[in-house]
């Protein structure tokens, strides 16, 4: 049973949809003869690991059969703009080589330590291999509805676990680390030792997601409208240094300032180990902004790093802080413990994102509808792509790694998502609603331009929910 507890996390890393709904099936299979044959024996726990898969399946199921959430080449690639990425050339440019993942909520969807809006993240941060070398052989069922998945009575399972995590005509995928219920030092500390470890020209994007209040689910008020890396095998390595590159003022170094939404400015990691503080200030973040750093926070509570912003140390950071309230259509679209962010949705899949806005399932529309849709969405984000490499008044920040297709492909999502959410919440008190990104993009691609307002409004007429925005 723990074979295959571990395949399954191995599975869904590597994306192996049809493996893991095999396995899925005979780890079932194999905890319910166990019960049954060893009837005095506790298989309380392994009851709760089959109920964790299940659940979280079940709340990926959205993803399966759609686009990957991969960068796919065929996807995420716009021969219409690409002329303008491979001319665009920066003072300074910087590669994306690591990321930082971490989430905690209560009663979040996860399995063993990898919860629904890390793996998103995860997913979205990788390679999809693609041509004549990504080859999938789905699991095909005999005529007697046995699933040929040549495993036998010898357990043996045919996957090819090498030749997937590797695609010779692909770059390499980024180093990513994946921390489950850490505490602030450890996370502090796997991000010092990363930033040791940062090449010279590179970017380093930490990517939390968490409460702003200690001890509350992941249930914030909503709004209605019309390659894991163990910490523990991180070798930690301290340098004292003094150094003078400006100050900030203590109440905000300490998270303690004033602030229209939040009583407390800190993100709250789970409960501590040892009994004590698990609040992750602002001012924890600021001694690693000596390199370049790219901040993605999803919080109730994620305005309170907008502090960061002008208070780095040597590099001015990169942030997309979330709304603090989702927003949906229905009330039942709320339940985010049970599908995951809607920003990280929005970051990750952005068109299931603004259907679960509105309110649309799945079934509600056909594959070729949303097909059409995939599509005007990807002709959006080519056109967003040739207004930024073409802008005069593009913040470095974001200029220095414009040329990376992962980070290029996350900022167009949050002009996206920002748009789609505007557009949403037009009341003037919306600021709780609304993601923000420190240095501001350009006002070319802002919420309210021709360019993204009017291709926000072709997807709602695609679609027929039109009525749920308020355009100008």
């Amino acid at each position: 049973m723990r074979f295959y507890a571990r395949f399954l996390l191995v599975s869904l890393i590597l994306n192996r949809l049809d493996m893991v709904k095999v396995l899925v099936e005979r780890f079932k299979a194999l905890v319910d003869d166990s019960i049954a044959t060893f009837r005095e024996t506790n298989f309380k726990e392994w009851k709760q690991v089959v109920q964790e898969i299940i659940r979280f399946t079940k709340a990926d199921t959205t993803f399966m059969n759609v686009r990957p959430l991969r960068y796919c080449a065929t996807f995420d690639s716009y021969p219409a703009s690409l002329p303008y990425v491979a001319r665009f050339h920066a003072k300074k440019v910087l590669k994306f080589r690591d990321a930082l993942l971490t989430s905690y909520h209560r009663n979040e969807v996860k399995f063993a330590e990898l919860t629904l809006d890390t793996s998103r993240m995860l997913q979205c941060l990788e390679w999809e291999p693609s041509g004549s070398f990504y080859q999938k052989h789905p699991v095909k069922p005999l005529e007697n509805g046995v699933s040929n998945d040549h495993s036998g009575a010898s357990g043996l399972i045919d996957i090819n676990l090498a030749a997937d995590m590797t695609d010779p005509t692909l770059p390499p995928n980024p180093r990513k680390a994946i921390l489950y219920r850490t505490s602030v030092t450890q996370l502090i500390a796997v991000i010092a030792t990363v930033c040791e470890e940062l090449p010279p020209d590179s970017i380093m994007l930490v990517y939390i997601s968490a409460s702003g209040k200690a001890g509350h689910g992941n249930v914030p008020q909503v709004e209605n409208s019309g390659g894991s890396r163990k910490s523990s095998k991180i070798k930690v390595i301290t340098h004292s240094s003094h150094e003078q590159n400006g100050s900030m003022p203590e109440n905000h170094v300490n998270g303690k300032g004033n602030s229209s939404h939040c009583s407390e400015n800190y993100l709250w990691l789970g409960p501590s180990r040892d009994g004590g503080s698990n609040n992750l200030y602002p001012g924890d973040i600021i001694p690693f902004t000596r390199r370049p750093l790219f901040l993605i926070i999803d919080s109730d509570n994620s305005h309170a790093f907008k502090v960061l912003h002008g208070a780095e140390r040597g590099e001015t950071a990169a942030l997309f802080l979330s709304p603090l309230k989702p927003a949906f259509k229905s009330p039942t679209g709320a339940d985010v413990t049970q599908k995951g962010s809607q920003f990280t949705m929005f970051l990750t899949a952005p068109l299931q994102a603004f259907c679960q806005l509105v309110g649309l399932a799945s079934s509600d529309n056909d594959k070729d509808v949303y097909n059409d849709a995939d599509t005007m969405l990807s002709i959006a984000f080519s056109e967003w792509e040739v207004i930024l490499c073409t802008s005069t008044s593009l913040d470095l920040v974001w200029a220095q790694i414009l040329s990376d297709p992962f980070l290029r492909r996350l900022i167009l999502r949050f002009i996206f998502c920002r748009s789609v959410l505007t557009l949403f919440c037009p009341w003037d008190d919306n600021d709780e609603h609304l993601p923000v990104c420190l240095p501001q993009l350009p006002s070319s691609v802002a919420a309210d331009s021709e360019a993204v307002q009017s291709a926000v409004l072709r997807l709602a007429n695609h679609f027929g929910v039109s009525d749920c925005f308020h355009f100008s």
